[in-house]
């Protein structure tokens, strides 16, 4: 139990880093309302934790211990559903309310999508 706390931990420390470094680069690049940068990491977070589910079902290491630093770790630590309510109220209060709900939808559906990609993909 210790081991997998330990993990959970340390993928969750580098999810974090990877979603500070890979968010900061995305919106120097795209300058816009839209918030590319937490939009893109949690869509790639969809991506990996299906990608993950998919190896899972195949490997026991990745049920346990690989699951606990993997998706509940890393991924955890690099999805972000507080930034993303953040950012959508952000966005209301600026007057972009078409943003705001487009930025939600597209989330909700790509991410829900890119899941089930990855879960393909890991097959």
């Amino acid at each position: 139990m210790l081991r997998n706390f330990l993990m959970v931990g340390l993928g969750g420390a580098a999810g974090s880093m990877a979603r500070y470094g890979i968010g900061y680069g995305i919106n120097r690049i795209i300058k816009t309302e839209f918030p590319f940068g937490i939009f893109t990491i949690n869509l790639a977070g969809c991506l990996l934790i299906g990608i993950l589910f998919g190896l899972a079902q195949r490997n026991t290491y990745l049920q346990d211990v690989g699951w606990s630093l993997l998706a509940v770790g890393f991924c955890g630590g690099f999805t972000t559903f507080s930034s993303f309510a953040l950012d959508n109220i952000s966005l209301a209060g600026k007057q972009h309310t078409g943003l705001a709900i487009l930025y939600t939808l597209l989330s909700v559906v790509i991410g829900i999508a890119l899941c089930r990609a990855g879960m393909w993909l890991a097959r």
